[in-house]
């Protein structure tokens, strides 16, 4: 896998786990679990040289 289909995929599961985590009651398990997924991608991402301004729905 090259580096720009890693970040492409980064970016897509970035923007379907901010969905989910907009669905789900901020106290649930499932959304702590998907905060987690969130802030490892933020850190793939932003180390991968990806501004998060633009994508960054949710913003935790």
């Amino acid at each position: 896998m090259t580096e720009k289909e890693m970040i492409k995929m980064s970016i897509e599961e970035f923007s379907r786990v901010q969905d989910w985590m907009m669905m789900s009651e901020k106290e649930s398990e499932v959304y702590q679990s998907l905060k987690k997924r969130y802030l490892d991608l933020k850190v793939i991402l932003t180390s991968s040289g990806v501004s998060l301004t633009e994508i960054d729905r949710v913003k935790e």
